[in-house]
């Protein structure tokens, strides 16, 4: 039987509860208080005094209330039916709530993360009498369409196999197989809860070579994010986060996505929760929400389960991980998780950093995104987490805390432009100020499709660049004054951000565009430069060109060709390709 201690309560300050009686507890522990049995973490301790975070609403706690702790960590359940659930920040099933509750969460109230009653077919892999190590996959079970759930050995696990159930119907309670360790012996199901503070560990980490594609040109071409990475979208109020985030997730080619709703709004919040079950995944047809999972820990819900919402996300992705998945973490916001961080710090009285944030939230972001990762699993697969944060700094200032901690943090930095979101220019992505340290790491996987890839990428990123400086001579003496070269320069800047930076998520064939369609796109684009420049210095006026049928087209085959006829931008190429050269100077 678990160990059971008992004290009682003697201080309340808002979710910061002090308790004493509770001798043997330890730093998070998982403690029941009240009458209501509310969950809590225990975050501080002192000679006599304990001092914990209430995970609920409690209004009407005081002191003298009974606090209960069975002295075990503050975990989640992993087991298949993960897949298509919706979960606060402690791993509470908000469907079964709701069914039992309806709108609003009641106090106290406890479901299994998992449904207990639920049958499994399970397929064994192994046989009894062999010899397994931590990680090894036991089985398989087929939890969704999209998602082949592997049964694994847990970590610290290892010694002989001496039971195993056959083929057959089980749920997450039922005893599955057991071990004979050295300490004596395991008896394993088919779910096991892991603490959420604690990274689940891997055999070795390895260098990211693969780009996470999302369908947005922006990203792919110009700032990519490897399969394994880390990214960071700040933006000020109403420029994008949200929206971009959904994108991504949408249509990123991760096997697995964890979508974190922390402290946003519900209005938000339910937008995901609607339109997911509805997406249909346009590489397999099926529904996108068969490999999702989703946690929903909005403003209104309390402030202390938002801070710990974005470690329960991130240790499911590490179970999926362990199976051999890339999963793609969006976290949306930590913005607000920091401010979560903040009120809790001050009401235990901490000595403020920086704009009232504690002085350890540079070393939490750090530990939150250090968890994302190529690795070697412990079965000896591969197996990678992409970990994307929103930031919404106040006023949309990049100084404030929370951005400059994150951008030490972070190797891709895609920073939104409110004069772009302004202008309904999406994603409005600035390519002046974002930027990305995996070029060199995910060359390699798109020179096999174009071996002039980076070549042409940069080239493409200089004209804007160059458009960016000439831009604030403009403002001075206007573009009249400028030279003809540098008046193409201004004139190819804005097709390549009319042509391809900028993107339609309504458009059924722009919102996502595939590698291919973009080198296409982008060479057609450098094309135009090139061979306009050649006009140009021959004296050919910028208008003529501009003026060409063939050029206005350019910016209509984002949305007129589909992936599946990249042939036709081939075509165009040739024929812009002729109406410049047969363009002749009036002289």
């Amino acid at each position: 039987m678990d160990e059971v201690l008992t004290g009682k309560v003697i201080a309340v300050n808002g979710p910061i509860v002090k308790a004493v009686g509770l001798a043997g507890i330890r730093m998070f522990d998982i403690a029941e208080v009240g009458s209501d049995r509310l969950i809590g973490e225990v975050i501080r301790l002192t000679e006599e005094i304990t001092i914990i975070q209430v995970y609920e609403d409690n209004t009407g706690l005081k002191p003298g209330d009974e606090v209960i702790s069975y002295v075990r960590p503050l975990s989640v359940l992993l087991g298949p039916g993960l897949i298509a659930n919706i979960y606060d920040g402690i791993q509470r099933p908000l469907v079964g709530i709701s069914e039992l509750c309806g709108s609003y969460i009641k106090k106290g109230i406890k479901l299994s993360p998992l449904d207990v009653s639920k049958k499994w077919e399970f397929q064994p892999l192994v046989k009894a009498g062999a010899d397994i190590k931590e990680g090894t996959i036991l089985g398989e079970i087929r939890e969704s369409p999209l998602v082949l759930h592997r049964v694994l050995v847990p970590p610290g696990i290892s010694g002989r196999l001496t039971r195993i159930v056959d083929a057959g119907a089980y749920t997450i309670e039922d005893d599955i197989f057991s071990i004979d360790t050295i300490a004596g012996a395991y008896n394993g199901k088919l779910a096991v809860y892991w603490p959420v503070r604690k990274p689940r560990p891997s055999r070795n980490r390895k260098k990211p070579f693969v780009p996470l594609i999302t369908g947005q040109r922006v990203i792919d071409t110009f700032f990519p994010i490897a399969r394994g990475g880390t990214a960071a979208i700040p933006g000020g109020f109403g420029t994008g986060k949200t929206m971009t985030q959904h994108a991504l997730a949408k249509w990123c080619n991760a096997d697995i996505i964890v979508y974190i709703g922390c402290g946003e709004r519900g209005n938000e919040m339910t937008d995901v929760l609607t339109d997911f079950p509805k997406l249909v995944d346009e590489r397999n047809g099926r529904p996108l929400i068969e490999r999702t999972v989703m946690i929903a820990n909005t403003s209104n819900m309390p402030v202390p389960a938002r801070e710990v919402s974005i470690y329960t996300g991130v240790t499911i992705a590490e179970y999926y991980r362990d199976m051999g998945y890339s999963v793609a973490v969006m976290a949306d916001s930590t913005s607000r998780w920091a401010e979560a961080l903040r009120e809790l710090s001050s009401r235990l009285g901490d000595m403020p950093a920086e704009e009232g944030f504690p002085p350890y939230l540079g070393t939490r972001l750090a530990e939150f995104y250090e968890r994302a990762g190529l690795v070697e699993t412990l079965s000896g697969k591969d197996g990678d987490i992409t970990i994307i944060g929103a930031v919404s700094p106040p006023g949309g200032d990049f100084s404030e805390p929370v951005t400059q901690h994150t951008s030490r943090f972070v190797r891709c930095f895609w920073a939104l432009d409110k004069t772009l979101a302004d202008a309904r220019h999406y994603p409005s992505i600035s390519w002046i100020d974002s930027y990305t340290e995996y070029l060199i790491d995910i060359e390699d996987w798109w020179k096999n499709l174009d071996a002039e890839w980076m070549t042409t990428r940069n080239e493409v990123m200089n004209i804007l660049l160059e458009d960016h400086r000439l831009e604030q001579v403009v403002k001075l003496v206007g573009s009249d004054a400028l030279p003809p070269s540098e008046q193409y320069i201004l004139f190819c800047a804005e097709m390549i951000k009319n042509a391809f930076l900028q993107q339609n998520s309504f458009d059924p064939l722009d919102k996502f565009c595939s590698p291919e369609k973009q080198i296409k796109l982008l060479k057609s684009l450098l094309s135009l430069y090139k061979k306009g420049m050649e006009r140009v210095h021959a004296g050919v006026p910028v208008k003529d060109i501009a003026a060409l049928d063939v050029v206005s087209e350019i910016v209509r085959l984002k949305s007129e060709i589909s992936d599946k006829e990249l042939a036709r931008i081939d075509e165009y190429a040739k024929r812009l390709e002729q109406a410049l050269a047969a363009l002749k100077s009036p002289s």
